[in-house]
């Protein structure tokens, strides 16, 4: 039988089925196999466009899953689809979460608590500094540093991150098997040794300008809050700070130079809301990440009571939403409220965003 990962690649390379079609496909077949195999005149009857079913067709007739596959195992890449246990709790909450990732390197438990560090190419010598204290700061409390491998902010951000001996995820917008930008080439082979290095985009995907945008609600996404340091208003910075609060994210941004043109991105994020940063102190207590290493202790501890212990045992790493809790514990509202709030001080749990919540580990 088809290896039905395989199946999964072959979808991701059909240029015009993204996660809500793809799902649509599956839910409506059952499988993604039924799907794979779909009739093409049934497939334009449910209202797939000619321009879809055209690609899947002839992607069908050149695709080898078992290749593909293969493929990927000598490259050392990893395919999660969003229903293996390792693909990342975080991105299942966001509106349109990938439907596989391609991974070089490897996702930790601890990943969970990310922080993104985004700013613009062309940075200062003050944007650098201000990059690689917050990420050396950050992995120092026990957070994961998360940016997009590009010149300037992001790669001060990784190579700080790494030379502080912390974990640090980088988010294309090629393929996992693409040096982009080819200067960085050493700096992500670091970051799979002490992270790991993720696309939605198939291997050989070219990194297209179209592409990038998109990319942007992963970083966003797979991170608590997204700190922007530098860049313009127009920026991709800037993208995905808008991510984050479409997503449910905390949006932070450090200060510039009121003469200087990349300040005029963080400084309109500010006017608008977002945490201004002076130090990584203002991002570690919005955060609640402040005592990381106490609420590791905190949680060899609990249960404290009833409540929690029910609690526990009705979460994992897969979001759940509160409403959804209170009908599992039969918890009252203002019980289950208090509990939660209680627990996520304790570092017990961790909502993700939108009142969904998880285990802590």
């Amino acid at each position: 039988m088809t290896h039905q990962l395989g199946l999964w690649i072959g979808f991701s390379k059909v240029a015009g089925i993204g996660p809500a079609r793809f799902k649509n496909l599956v839910d409506y077949y059952g499988n993604v196999e039924a799907a794979w195999r779909a009739d093409a005149n049934e497939l334009r009857a449910i209202g797939l466009d000619n321009r879809t079913v055209n690609n899947l067709v002839k992607t069908r007739q050149q695709f080898d899953p078992e290749v593909a596959l293969a493929e990927t195992d000598k490259l050392g890449v990893s395919v999660v689809s969003w229903d293996c246990p390792e693909y990342p709790a975080s991105l299942k909450t966001i509106s349109d979460p990938p439907y596989v990732l391609y991974i070089r390197g490897q996702l930790e438990m601890i990943d969970q608590l990310a922080v993104a560090l985004v700013g613009t190419r062309k940075a200062t010598t003050y944007g650098k500094e201000c990059a690689r204290s917050l990420a050396q700061g950050l992995v120092k409390n026990g957070t994961t540093v998360v940016s997009g491998l590009a010149y300037g902010i992001d790669t001060e951000a990784h190579k700080a991150a790494l030379k502080a001996n912390g974990r640090t995820i980088a988010v294309l917008g090629c393929g996992v098997d693409i040096n982009y930008p080819a200067a960085n080439r050493d700096l992500a082979q670091a970051i799979t040794e002490s992270g790991a290095i993720i696309s939605e985009y198939p291997l050989s995907t070219r990194p297209e300008p179209k592409n990038f945008p998109r990319r942007n609600r992963l970083i966003s996404g797979l991170s608590l809050g997204v700190v922007v340091v530098e860049g313009p208003i127009k920026s991709g910075a800037h993208i995905t700070a808008r991510y984050a609060l479409e997503q449910g994210r905390e949006v932070f941004a450090v200060p510039g130079s009121i003469f200087h043109v990349n300040s005029p991105g963080p400084h309109r994020l500010i006017q608008n809301g977002a945490k201004l940063v002076t130090g990584i102190k203002d991002i570690l207590e919005e955060l609640n990440l402040s005592q990381i290493s106490q609420h590791a202790e905190a949680r060899t501890l609990i249960p404290d009571n009833d409540t929690e212990a029910v609690l526990l045992k009705n979460l994992s790493s897969d979001p759940v939403h509160i409403d959804e809790l209170g009908q599992l514990t039969g918890l009252q509202a203002s019980e289950l409220a208090s509990a939660l709030t209680m627990m996520e001080l304790k570092g017990m749990v961790r909502q993700v965003g939108g009142m969904n919540y998880i285990l802590a580990r």
